[in-house]
Parts: C-alpha cells; structure tokens; sequence
C-alpha cells in the first residue's frame, strides 16, 4: 500500500469532497427524475394513496393498522441500531485504540476524521429515522380518526382528499426512512477509506451505482408499476 497516497491531504480532502457531492448530487438528481419517470418512490406514493382510498370505505381497518405497526417497527429497529453504532464509534474515537491492524500507517489525525465522519452520518441517520418514526405516528392518527363509511356527513370528495393528504404523510414518512437507508449505504464507502482513498472513491461511486438500480431499475419496480397498471385497467 502506498502510504504517501494513503496519508497525502490532498487525496483524502479530494476523496472526501467526491463522497460529499455524490450523495448530495445524487439525492437531488433522485428527486429530479421521481418526478419525470418511474422509480420506487414515485410508484409508492400512487400505491399509498389506493391504500388510503380503500381504507376509507372499510368498516374494519384493523388490517390496515397492523401494516402500519409493522411499517414502525421496522424504522425503530433501525433508529435503535443506529444509536447502538454511534455508541461504537464513539467508544474508538474517545478511546486508546490503534488502526495500523487494519489500515497500515494511518496516521491518527486522519483515523479520527474518518470516524468522526462516519458519526456524523450516524448522527444524521438517527434524526431522519426518527422523525420517520414520528410521522409515522402521525399517519396512525390519522388512520383512527378516519371518517367511517357509515357517516352520511362526509361526501365522496371529502373522504378522497383525506385519504390523499394520509398517503401523503405516510409518503413524508418513507422519505425520511429512505433518507436514513441511503445514509447507511453511503456509509458502507466510508469504511473503504480507512484502507486507502481511491478504494474510498471507488467505493462510492458503486454506491451510487447500486443506489440508481435499484430505486429506477430493480425487477421490484417493475413488478409494482406492472400492478399500478392492473389497478388503472391498462
């Protein structure tokens, strides 16, 4: 391993800079085309807003809040998660620990940027999984104070924009999940450079790559548009 090149500023202040701009680059390229062309995102909010319709014309919506739950616990399970990594890193950050075993002379000050880094995208997908979690919380409200189908004072349109303005909760909600998912694949690159910067910059433009399939290009994508299709009668 070249240690000028592992230890070099420029190097690692290039490979950081590239990272940065790739996910930032990356997310509003993603919200971009959610909004032109067929994606995860985009097909979930449509599926969302026919579950909302349909949940308003049931009498039982016990189903419907058992998906909710199990949609919650699944963001829990990863705000728990990332408290606990946080912990983790912070435990080799604030302690007596070396990191030649793992990436040969790294000198300390750039091992403590990288860990520092990777705290701060923890950080920062703790709070997206979280404020998922709570407008989760807040679509479970909703979903109980849903107007039932035996009272008469509620028309059709009215029943139609509460449902819309629910799935749009529900589509902030998963937004914020998505958000914090894409922080901890970003973050599967930074452990790429505590070997050596250009495996960092390799690392994530893979990221990216496997990112863009899979949220414009992945077989689940197809198969959802494919329902969306069967439901509008196309």
């Amino acid at each position: 391993m070249d240690q000028d090149v592992v230890n070099h500023p420029a190097w690692n202040y290039a490979a950081m800079a590239f990272f940065l701009m790739a996910w930032v680059f990356y997310t509003l390229f993603a919200r971009y085309m959610a909004k032109r062309t067929h994606c995860l995102a985009s097909i979930m909010c449509v599926h969302r807003v026919w579950w909302m319709e349909r949940m308003m014309v049931r009498d039982n919506r016990v189903a419907d809040s058992a998906l909710l739950s199990n949609i919650e616990r699944n963001v829990n399970f990863f705000a728990s998660t990332t408290m606990i990594i946080i912990a983790a890193i912070l435990t080799v950050l604030t302690g007596d620990f070396e990191l030649e075993y793992f990436s040969g002379n790294l000198t300390k000050d750039y091992g403590q940027i990288k860990l520092i880094l990777m705290v701060a995208i923890m950080i920062y997908a703790f709070f997206t999984f979280t404020w998922s979690l709570r407008q989760y919380g807040f679509a479970s409200v909703l979903l109980g104070a849903a107007p039932l189908p035996s009272q008469d004072e509620f028309n059709l349109s009215q029943r139609k924009e509460y449902a819309k303005s629910t799935a749009k909760v529900l589509d902030q909600a998963a937004h914020s999940f998505n958000y914090g998912l894409r922080a901890y694949y970003f973050s599967m690159a930074v452990i790429a450079w505590f070997v050596h910067p250009l495996l960092f910059l390799l690392a994530t433009s893979l990221v990216v790559a496997v990112l863009y399939h899979r949220e414009f290009m992945s077989k689940s994508l197809t198969l959802m548009v494919m329902d969306a299709d069967i439901i509008n009668g196309k």
